[in-house]
């Protein structure tokens, strides 16, 4: 295949997994990722992961889209609106490494809402995309079980799972074998930007509910409630019976622990 000038944008995991597989067969000439942010109760300040993974690799890496030369662009979780001059800018477009089935669940939290909601699969598409939020036409979908799954790890096998999709996406794309299909826009769905008080537990909720967002909510925001003013993160839970059942909790100001050592010592959470 002839040698494209590809420039990859992305920032945390999601990209970096993305990044790590493509430059397997396409090293791209730059990447672009959001600036460095304080991290840790230290607030060190620290490089996303697709930078720490770019600067490894001695790839180029900059904070902004000025005097971008590609003749495809590649985004992964970038968290922030790309400018419509930028995805008209290369030859063969702006192609999007999405985590969901889309047109469902566009928008900023595709995989949250799928275990929220309590699907039983979701997925990933690659699609090329236009200035409006994953929007465009898609050139190949594979869908993927969900399977009890936190975040963490769905979002980790996405990732690898769209990595695999957009390698094998990429020459037929260049070579014309693929047509993009645009979305059904009457069908879609969109997702919010989650917020820190959406870990709040709301405990008139249904035990599967609460287990689901325990898991759409590993590891940030987490899910959280209170016991006498103080904060108590609820990190594992499981439904027997339809009844809540707590496995890991972690105290304010504590290490995580068994609920059960946590018990000797304190009052039920509910």
């Amino acid at each position: 295949m002839e040698n494209y000038k590809i420039v990859f944008i992305g920032t945390p995991e999601f990209g970096a997994i993305i990044l790590k597989e493509l430059i397997k067969e396409h090293e791209p000439v730059l990447v672009i990722t959001n600036p460095d942010k304080p991290k840790g109760r230290n607030n060190i300040i620290t490089p996303s992961l697709v930078k720490e993974l770019a600067q490894k690799l001695n790839i180029p890496v900059q904070h902004d889209f000025k005097n971008i030369e590609a003749d495809l662009i590649i985004t992964a979780a970038f968290g922030k609106i790309i400018p419509k001059h930028i995805i008209d800018l290369p030859k063969y477009g702006c192609l999007n490494v999405h985590p969901s089935l889309l047109p469902k669940y566009r928008g900023a939290s595709p995989i949250q809402t799928a275990i929220l909601n309590g699907e039983e699969e979701t997925g990933v598409s690659i699609m090329l995309m236009d200035e409006k939020m994953d929007h465009g036409p898609v050139l190949s979908q594979i869908k993927h079980k969900i399977d009890n799954k936190d975040y963490n790890t769905l979002s980790k096998e996405l990732a690898e799972k769209g990595a695999q999709l957009l390698i094998e996406t990429i020459p037929k794309y260049l070579k014309g074998e693929i047509k993009p299909k645009e979305q059904n826009h009457d069908k879609a769905t969109f997702t919010k930007i989650i917020k820190k008080e959406d870990g709040k537990i709301d405990w008139s909720r249904t035990p599967q509910e609460i287990e689901r967002q325990i898991r759409a909510f590993n590891p940030w925001p987490g899910t959280f409630t209170f016991l006498k003013d103080k904060r108590i993160k609820i990190l594992e839970a499981e439904v027997i019976n339809n009844e809540l059942v707590i496995k890991k909790v972690q105290p304010e100001g504590k290490r995580p622990m068994s609920y059960e050592d946590y018990l000797k010592a304190h009052d039920k959470l509910f």
